[in-house]
């Protein structure tokens, strides 16, 4: 198997192109520093984590925005901090404020000269356009979990990608997911018979960082460092 196999590439988002874990953080800052809170980052993104993860199972039709919003209610109820509604409605509206990783506008812009480009994402659509400004590409199909009704992990999120795709002519055996988690991404992906590559940006020396621990580590295809390994180990086979 070869990265010149395949004639889409289907990526997740945020971990993968976008760094939310810096995102998170800085959004964060404001709660943290107003219940004086003195966790590390690995803790503060591991509650992130479970929060976001009780949230989505318990209201997987809540658009990203407003979920967030509530994961940062359920934070602060956590750390027994009082805060305005502003201040939660505002980390909800924060993703458009999270920083591409500096590798991913050029290597999204080599990539589209060879494939198909299609992002599948636990966002809602306006949150995602406010990103799309940072990773300078148009992406052929945009899915997210506001169109799917459901959450990644879920299974109905990747065959709705499946189905995007195939409408471009494309078939699942030409498509390789390209995704930083493998609890969201790589372990469904892995379900639902696609390729795969883990991009391991290893951002965290301890845990999993904003995402949960996947059960057992999933198979994967490829494994890159970087969104600028995978268009350079690209770029050296064609």
């Amino acid at each position: 198997m070869q990265l010149t196999d395949f004639k889409a590439l289907t990526f997740d988002c945020y971990g993968t192109l976008i760094d939310w874990e810096t995102g998170i953080l800085a959004a964060l800052e404001p709660l943290l520093n107003a219940g004086k809170i003195t966790l590390g980052a690995d803790a503060v993104l591991a509650e992130f984590a479970r929060q976001e993860s009780s949230q989505q199972a318990a209201t997987p039709a809540m658009p990203y925005r407003d979920l967030l919003a509530e994961v940062h209610r359920r934070l602060a109820r956590e750390w027994q901090v009082g805060l305005p509604e502003a201040a939660h409605l505002a980390f909800g509206n924060s993703v458009p404020q999270w920083p591409a990783f500096a590798d991913t506008p050029a290597a999204l812009r080599y990539l589209a000269r060879h494939y198909k480009l299609v992002i599948l994402s636990n966002v809602d659509r306006d949150s995602f356009a406010g990103s799309n400004v940072k990773l300078g590409v148009r992406f052929d199909a945009i899915c997210t979990a506001q169109d799917v009704g459901s959450y990644k992990p879920d299974p109905r999120n990747f065959r709705y990608l499946i189905e995007a795709v195939a409408k471009m002519g494309i078939g699942r055996g030409e498509i390789l997911h390209t995704a930083q988690s493998l609890y969201h991404d790589h372990a469904p992906a892995k379900a639902a018979r696609l390729a795969s590559a883990w991009i391991d940006r290893g951002a965290r020396q301890d845990g999993w960082g904003a995402t949960l621990a996947p059960a057992d580590t999933p198979a994967y295809d490829f494994r890159f460092g970087s969104l600028k390994e995978m268009a350079d180990a690209h770029r050296a086979l064609v």
